[in-house]
């Protein structure tokens, strides 16, 4: 995954009325445990129903497996998904049953038309393999070319989360004058091909770091979504299950800035959070505490 620079911090509009910039509300962003050395380019994090295993993948470039960490960084498991390569693996996330899923959407050109997430077998660390049995194929509402304008790179993604039956993913902005403008779309989780319906089109306040949806992750209650970015993260309330336009947002500075890709709630209170390891920072696993 491609670093950028950092863009000149942009305000919202006046179309996102509800976002809020507030103070930070947690804890300072703490150091769980290191990744081990082999994971550099994790880009997902989840983790098993009963919450022992830590799930983790990485992105283009990678092998397609998934490894299971405990709560110590120590890796238990290396699954290769037998029947499925890494395109460009960005989040991994988990459903109310324990069903792992895989987003192969990364699209950093915005030229993909093989868009695809994959549901897993992987129940626990005792398994050599694993096997995807659905595969859920999906192209953009409004998506004409491929790639848009430079002024229109909208269709990377990058964070999902699953809800009630259906997928809901958040997109990565690589527009030409970064705005954090970023757009939600549903997709049913069945087997088939699908065209991912646009739902919200909302912006997140500040530059690229700031504003960039890297991952996303969803609570117990399914009220309550967090997008990560680099530098905050930003809590989303107020949606509905057909439309994400009403949705109120609350920008929370990590006071921390690195490459962080993955995001996953440990419990309604508490995230989990991984960064890539750099030359000098990242390869970690965090905790950030959320106030009710």
């Amino acid at each position: 995954m491609l670093r950028f620079l950092i863009l000149p911090a942009m305000f919202l509009l006046s179309c996102n009325p509800k976002a809020q910039n507030s103070p930070a509300q947690g804890d300072d962003l703490k150091p769980q445990f290191s990744l081990p050395k082999k994971l550099k380019e994790v880009s997902g994090i989840t983790l098993s129903k009963d919450k022992k295993t830590i799930w983790v993948i990485e992105d283009r470039g990678n092998k397609n497996a998934v490894y299971g960490l405990n709560e110590s960084g120590q890796m238990m498991a290396k699954v290769p998904v037998e029947n499925a390569e890494n395109t460009d693996w960005e989040d991994i996330i988990s459903d109310a049953q324990g069903n792992i899923y895989i987003g192969d959407f990364g699209n950093n050109d915005n030229n993909r038309q093989d868009l695809a997430i994959l549901k897993t077998d992987l129940k626990d660390i005792t398994q050599t393999t694993t096997k995807v049995v659905q595969t859920t194929k999906f192209h953009y509402e409004g998506q004409t070319a491929f790639p848009p304008k430079k002024s229109n790179l909208l269709y990377d993604c990058e964070g999902f989360i699953e809800m009630d039956g259906n997928f809901y993913l958040f997109t990565k902005n690589r527009s030409k004058g970064f705005d954090g403008t970023f757009l939600v779309f549903k997709v049913p989780n069945k087997e088939g091909d699908f065209e991912a319906k646009l739902i919200g089109k909302l912006k997140l306040q500040g530059g690229y770091n700031d504003a960039a949806i890297t991952s996303a992750t969803i609570n117990s209650t399914k009220d309550k979504i967090v997008l990560l970015t680099h530098k905050n993260v930003h809590v989303l309330t107020g949606f509905t299950a057909d439309d994400f336009s009403t949705a109120k947002i609350n920008k929370i500075p990590l006071n921390h800035n690195s490459q962080k890709e993955a995001i996953v709630f440990l419990n309604d209170q508490t995230l989990m959070i991984a960064d890539e390891k750099g030359k000098d920072e990242g390869g970690n696993v965090y905790q950030f505490s959320l106030k009710p």
